[in-house]
């Protein structure tokens, strides 16, 4: 379905969530479950290939970008809400994301309807112990969240919620696969896979579909201005990770530490010092607020035996 000033209300007949980031990691969790409750949405999509996606799973595609004004504004005035997961991933991701945040708005200030942004564990910096009042201290890659995230919470007139992930995992995909495929080098003990930074660093984490549940829990009951960690509470350390895919691989567990300016040159300095972060944290905001009940797989078995092992 392509959309033009003339077309009819998409909306007319029955209200819909309206959906970004539909065809992403997250955000094609997030669609399964809220078709699998018998919802109605509305995915906004670049490509008449991801509408296809999303239609085959009995949502409503909408071409177009995040950073179409008046379709955006559109579609938010005439949704029952709207959850955001879509982000560029590049050095355009802020004025993208603030620009999306004011067409929204537009669309539902005064109106009290749920809106559900996504942010990022990383935000916080390092910390044993991370929990919703940890102050911000971000490393550059996600710096730009700040800003953009002060608008969402102050909003007025809009049930607004912030989701800030952990590392996601899940079904053989996301940033685990920086740990399952990285390179081997030789050592005196034999081939060893090559770990991000020392690998004494935590990863705080969580499943896909946990995540997915959480995100439908904040849109139905979180309060307006509210912000959710969705971290599992397990957090292993990046060596524990690496051990575990170094036996998926046959390598006998054995890691290989790289150092910082390594971590540098494989992922690029910005993503290389997100994921050199030591973050711990248990999510049990969400559990206490929400009901939230993650209960999916470790990624250290998913590493060593699930879906990113062999």
């Amino acid at each position: 379905m392509h959309w033009n000033a003339g077309a009819p209300n998409l909306l007319n007949r029955r209200m819909a969530i309206f959906l970004t980031g539909a065809t992403g990691f997250i955000g094609s969790a997030v669609l399964r479950q809220l078709r699998a409750q018998g919802r109605d949405v509305v995915a906004l999509v670049r490509t008449e290939d991801k509408a296809e996606e999303v239609r085959a799973l009995g949502a409503t595609a909408v071409l177009g970008t995040l950073t179409d004004r008046e379709l955006i504004t559109s579609l938010a005035l005439d949704s029952d809400g709207v959850i955001h997961l879509a982000s560029p991933g590049d050095e355009s991701s802020a004025p993208t994301d603030d620009a999306f945040v004011s067409a929204v708005f537009a669309g539902l200030e005064g109106s009290d309807k749920p809106y559900v942004h996504t942010g990022g564990i990383w935000i916080f910096g390092s910390g044993a112990d991370l929990t919703e009042r940890t102050p911000f201290s971000p490393p550059a890659l996600t710096s730009w969240r700040l800003p953009v995230e002060a608008r969402v919470r102050s909003a007025s007139g809009v049930k607004t919620t912030i989701i800030a992930p952990g590392i996601v995992f899940g079904h053989g995909d996301g940033i685990p696969t920086a740990i399952a495929g990285a390179a081997r080098v030789d050592t005196p003990e034999g081939q060893a896979l090559e770990l991000i930074g020392s690998g004494d660093q935590h990863w705080t984490t969580v499943f896909v579909d946990d995540l997915a549940e959480l995100y439908l829990l904040a849109y139905d009951l979180a309060p307006a201005g509210s912000y959710y960690i969705g971290a599992s509470g397990q957090n292993p350390t990046v060596r524990e990770l690496g051990e575990a895919a170094s036996t998926a691989a046959g390598l006998d567990g054995r890691v290989a530490p790289t150092t910082v300016e390594q971590a540098h040159e494989r992922l690029g300095e910005g993503f290389g010092d997100a994921l050199l972060l030591d973050q711990q944290a248990t999510g049990a905001a969400a559990r206490i607020d929400l009901g939230w009940e993650p209960n999916g797989p470790s990624l250290v078995d998913e590493l060593r035996t699930g879906s990113y092992a062999g």
